[in-house]
């Protein structure tokens, strides 16, 4: 049978029927396709998920025109655009995956999937932290959102929210199925 060999993961040749009981070592243990990990179809729908809600953070905070002038909009602006484009490209991957029929389950590719993720989410956790603190400023303690763009301001927040909490399963089964290796 000629059946190519991915790079996205290699598969291990089974021990030939003639090797000598010192070469005849178990097969390794791999590990299993749960779903929500890379390669699958609830692992698509979170990048997806994470990449939607990070480019809509990113567009309504972009849309108002005062949002450079706080820091900490600035952040969320480039947590959420860092955000939505590292969801996209593993979206990308992950859609490959599914379409050749391979397993994204080698250790050091979820390696990478684990700290990516666990980067891009500490960070857009962050900026929505800091973003949200500088809206409650804004609108409770100076009372001056006649003069500011706290809807977008509080939209774009919750938006960057709503994607940490799509990333967060991501980063989650990378790092448990690192852990249980």
């Amino acid at each position: 049978m000629n059946v190519s060999h991915a790079s996205v993961h290699p598969v291990e040749d089974p021990p030939p029927a003639t090797a000598t009981p010192v070469e005849n070592h178990p097969p390794r243990v791999r590990m299993d396709d749960i779903e929500g990990m890379p390669g699958t179809l609830l692992g698509v729908a979170l990048r997806f998920f994470q990449f939607l809600f990070a480019a809509a953070s990113l567009s309504v905070m972009a849309s108002t025109s005062d949002f450079p002038s706080v820091t900490a909009f600035c952040y969320l602006v480039a947590a959420t655009g860092l955000q939505s484009l590292w969801s996209l490209s593993l979206a990308a991957v992950d859609v490959y995956a599914i379409m050749v029929k391979r397993s994204l389950q080698n250790r050091r590719l979820v390696s990478v999937f684990a700290i990516g993720d666990g980067v891009t989410s500490t960070l857009t956790f962050a900026a929505a932290c800091a973003s949200a603190g500088i809206t409650v400023l804004i609108d409770n303690d100076l009372n001056s959102c006649a003069q500011n763009h706290c809807v977008q301001f509080e939209t774009s927040t919750a938006l960057a929210f709503i994607s940490w909490f799509a990333a967060l399963p991501s980063f989650l089964f990378n790092f448990w199925s690192l852990a249980s290796r």
